[in-house]
């Protein structure tokens, strides 16, 4: 079985002279393989032979040819149309938490459409309008056909988070309680306004509100409806460390079946009862795993192979030991900072003096409105202290919003920042290739996805001459592969070019995989903020973990961090200790 996948936004054949149907052996012998539309070409698959010409030679790389095992002829869920997006299978809701883990653009986000029936299987054929009945009777021998027949006659109740929480205030216009007045069913909105610290904005308009403030409102108006299953889409983005792990206590509390996607691992493990991988080809294809352990289901996705299927998915494994023990670094101090104060009119903030050795990466952690943006506008510039001086720093800053306003091509905007290192072998392969950013040079910056836009902002941010690299969070929108990635590509870039990084990140994993010292950011949220550190970041985990009553220990098989289930045996004796943190 073929897929042939064109992306509508880069293949461009009158840029390229039909190079694709040109060069195509099947065309050159009179057959249709490869025809021209209005704007793109289309590939037929069931003439295509996989010979690899077109894919390989599409100057824009708008072509995917991918050979799947005969045995998912018959079993496509949905395809998004011709030279499209195919999925092959669905998680199947049952008692307790699914947790989700596969790649961005892999079909997660759809098989959640389909399940709470805002998409209608089609069974890949796109160009049909298919019956419910079929539907059920494809699946009639399978839990998931009594479960669409319940859905398709509304016998089941749905409650679903979308991804993309930034629409919700274009689709309810009014404020926060007015919302949860009007979808809440067990009368627990109000105690949650409370518990998520939203009391205090309930009369303010939707529109008016944060990315986190968003993603906490939208989390508990699917919690309160009157429902059988309620899925939830990265619930963790926007949100700070406490309210993570708040989130998580939260989900693990209620009765209802349920589905959560989550790249953050941490939060996944912790909140889950069964692991169900995603694997295929991102923006080609889908399948889902069977439901594994969570321990063993997040092992063998990090490991990239799945034993009872024999199927290996991804051609290395993702390793934590080694990352998270202390690092030798530079004794040379490349910057230092004085104590530092800053006043607005509701908030402030004050830091204790501090330096960066070369080579370093400092974490920044804490919850949110503590000031961990505030300071490193301070460090750039972007604010004026009110007491102590910085002095000036050549400082590359990704700032915590990226937007993506302009039409310029990825090609170029990096060019712009890179400017003669730009063509360098070391530039194409330890930035460009290892974020992968190489197939969407063409492509328009307003054009890209969330994960594609911050990792272009993070080779903006790792391009040019720069002696500090500031990132206010750079895991958000990227899933958990690339999140390593970025983490590993920032530390090679401070050894190489002899810089330091200063790192705010939510996902304690990706700070634990990267930092070498702390920061840690205490106080009262949107009144004042305080800062404990720099410190060692054993010290600076403990504390934060302590903060969060929460306990760490790693597992035995890949030294990934793992949070300790409450009163177990280990949970206990490491309170004891007063060591939150693994040794």
């Amino acid at each position: 079985m073929r897929l042939a996948i064109v992306d509508k936004g880069k293949c461009m054949p009158n840029k390229c002279a039909d190079l694709c149907i040109r060069l195509c052996p099947l065309n050159r012998d009179n057959q249709d393989c490869i025809v021209k539309t209005d704007v793109n070409v289309k590939i037929d698959e069931d003439l295509c032979n996989g010979c690899g010409i077109c894919n390989k030679r599409c100057p824009f790389e708008a072509i995917s040819i991918v050979n799947l095992p005969e045995k998912l002829k018959d079993d496509p869920i949905y395809r998004y149309g011709v030279n499209a997006f195919e999925l092959f299978s669905l998680p199947t809701p049952k008692k307790g938490v699914i947790g989700i883990i596969g790649r961005n653009g892999i079909g997660k986000s759809t098989a959640l459409d389909i399940l709470s029936g805002n998409i209608k299987p089609n069974l890949g054929k796109y160009d049909e309008d298919l019956k419910e009945d079929e539907i059920i009777k494809k699946y009639s021998n399978t839990l998931l056909g009594d479960y669409f027949k319940k859905l398709f006659k509304k016998k089941i109740k749905v409650s679903y988070k979308p991804q993309r929480i930034e629409l919700i205030p274009k689709a309810y216009k009014g404020t926060v309680i007015d919302l949860i007045n009007k979808v809440d069913k067990k009368n627990i909105g109000e105690k949650l306004l409370k518990e998520l610290n939203l009391d205090n904005i309930k009369n303010r308009n939707i529109d008016k509100l944060s990315g986190g403030e968003l993603q906490k409102l939208a989390i508990i108006a699917s919690i309160i409806k009157d429902s059988d299953v309620i899925y939830l889409d990265e619930p963790m983005s926007f949100l700070d460390i406490t309210y993570r792990i708040k989130v998580a206590k939260l989900i693990r509390g209620l009765e209802e079946n349920i589905i959560v996607v989550e790249h953050d691992l941490t939060a996944l493990d912790y909140v889950s009862d069964e692991i169900q991988i995603v694997y295929g080809e991102p923006a080609c294809y889908g399948i889902f795993s069977q439901s594994k352990s969570v321990r063993r289901g997040i092992n063998e996705y990090l490991d990239g192979f799945l034993k009872d299927d024999n199927i290996r998915f991804r051609d290395y494994s993702i390793k934590f030991s080694g990352y998270a023990v202390k690092r030798e670094v530079s004794e040379e101090v490349l910057f230092e900072y004085p104590d530092l104060e800053k006043k607005f009119e509701n908030f402030s903030l004050k830091v204790n003096n501090g330096s960066v050795r070369k080579g370093e990466v400092l974490g920044i952690v804490g919850s949110n409105g503590l000031g961990k943006t505030t300071f490193l506008k301070l460090l750039n510039g972007g604010e004026k202290p009110d007491k102590g001086k910085i002095k000036k720093l050549k400082i590359s800053y990704k700032p915590q919003h990226i937007f993506s306003d302009t039409d310029e091509t990825v090609l170029n905007y990096l060019k712009s920042k890179a400017k003669e290192e730009f063509g360098s072998g070391w530039y194409k392969q330890n930035i460009l290739e290892k974020l992968g950013l190489g197939k969407i040079l063409n492509n328009k910056v307003n054009s890209l996805s969330g994960g594609e836009l911050q990792k272009v902002f993070i080779a903006g941010c790792l391009s040019g001459d720069s002696e500090i690299i500031a990132m206010d969070e750079p895991s958000a929108f990227i899933d958990v592969e690339d999140r390593l990635k970025v983490a590993e590509i920032i530390k090679e870039f401070v050894i190489k070019k002899e810089v330091c990084a200063i790192i705010v990140d939510h996902d304690i994993q990706f700070i634990d995989y990267l930092a070498d010292s702390l920061l840690v950011f205490e106080g009262i949220s949107g009144e004042s903020g305080n800062v404990y550190g720099p410190c060692e970041k054993k010290e600076g985990m403990n504390r934060v973990l302590k903060e969060l009553d929460i306990t760490y220990r790693r597992d035995s098989s890949t030294g990934r961090p793992r949070i300790n289930k409450p009163d177990s045996q280990l949970d206990k004796e490491q309170r004891k200790k007063g060591e939150y943190y693994y040794v």
